[in-house]
């Protein structure tokens, strides 16, 4: 998925950054606590003891609990991926992704063609009869809604994320929705994911390794991302406004104001003797505030990266081509 702030191109530096401090990751319980798409989550999880994953938002959760969690191979899957992407009937079946988000439904949010549409809706209500029903458990439930987000967002029509809609229907959203696999790497280890603030779910935890990835500036994933949550959780709400957005919880880190006693709160609240923050050049926290909020509490260090800039709309001009990525370490005294 293209995604703000994915760390994809960047796994190689974190990694190695992480590494350099570290003389063996085996035996470590690694915790991503703004687990996002889990990019960094899934990287570590063959080379570390545990991985821990969190993030807010439910679409995150779900992703999570697909790549994280399942860690064993699910056998018979193909027959049930069939058995959805023939899951398109006529008439259309008229449900919340089609009334509320394609071209021709009630609202006319352009979001999906009318077809792919119809479509997610179809494949979303078989997935949740199927888990009721008990025909399929949490683990095969999480992977084809895992499956579905991400075949959906492929064909979705936007600019990339989900904050506005094309007037008209782009090249990639008028092809047919094919239900593809969430392919997720195979261990024998235990890996835990939850789906809460992560300054609450700091003060529950412990472990080796703790990475943060937080929001950097006032972008809201809840807003940027509102219908992956929409489709993940297929619940009952009144999408308000043109873009047919839902509630959404506010992130502290979103806030110049709040950011900085943000991270203050989790550094202080962490038990673990290492963390390492990713956060790049043009983030609400400066790197000095950075620097000294860390120092705080143990030894500090930092390691950079230029790398080449997320550009979810690529018309758009932007003062560089290129930002500078912090991976800020503390070596916490606990």
């Amino acid at each position: 998925m293209n995604y703000i702030g994915s760390k994809f191109s960047l796994l190689d530096f974190i990694e190695n950054s992480i590494k350099s401090v570290n003389s063996s990751l085996n035996d470590k319980i690694f915790c991503d606590i703004f687990a996002g798409t889990c990019a960094v989550g899934r990287h570590f999880k063959t080379k570390v003891k545990q991985v821990i994953a969190n993030d807010l938002e439910f679409y995150s959760f779900v992703l999570a609990q697909n790549y994280i969690v399942n860690h064993t191979r699910i056998s018979n899957i193909q027959e049930l991926f069939d058995e959805l992407n023939n899951e398109i009937k006529t008439p259309l079946i008229k449900g919340k992704i089609f009334e509320n988000y394609s071209f021709c439904g009630s609202q006319n949010r352009q979001y999906f063609s009318d077809e792919n549409g119809a479509k997610i809706d179809a494949i979303r209500q078989k997935i949740q009869i199927w888990l009721d029903s008990k025909k399929i458990d949490k683990k095969v439930y999480f992977h084809l809604l895992a499956s579905l987000l991400e075949s959906s967002d492929k064909i979705a029509n936007t600019a990339s994320v989900y904050g506005a809609f094309l007037k008209k229907l782009k090249k990639s959203a008028s092809k047919k929705l094919i239900l593809e696999p969430a392919i997720f790497e195979l261990n024998d280890n235990e890996h835990l994911v939850f789906n809460e603030n992560a300054n609450d779910l700091i003060k529950k935890i412990s472990g080796d390794i703790l990475y943060l990835d937080p929001p950097y500036n006032h972008r809201e994933y809840g807003a940027n991302y509102h219908l992956l949550n929409t489709i993940a959780l297929y619940d009952d709400f009144i999408p308000k406004g043109k873009t047919g957005l839902r509630e959404y919880k506010k992130s502290a880190w979103c806030k110049k104001n709040s950011a900085q006693s943000a991270l203050d709160d989790l550094l202080k609240s962490a038990k673990f003797s290492q963390i390492f923050l990713s956060y790049n050049n043009e983030g609400i926290i400066s790197p000095d505030e950075i620097r000294k909020t860390m120092s705080k509490y143990g030894k500090y260090k930092c390691f950079t990266k230029e790398y080449r800039r997320f550009k979810a709309d690529s018309k758009r001009e932007h003062k560089a081509d290129s930002v500078v990525e912090y991976l800020h370490f503390l070596e916490k005294d606990l």
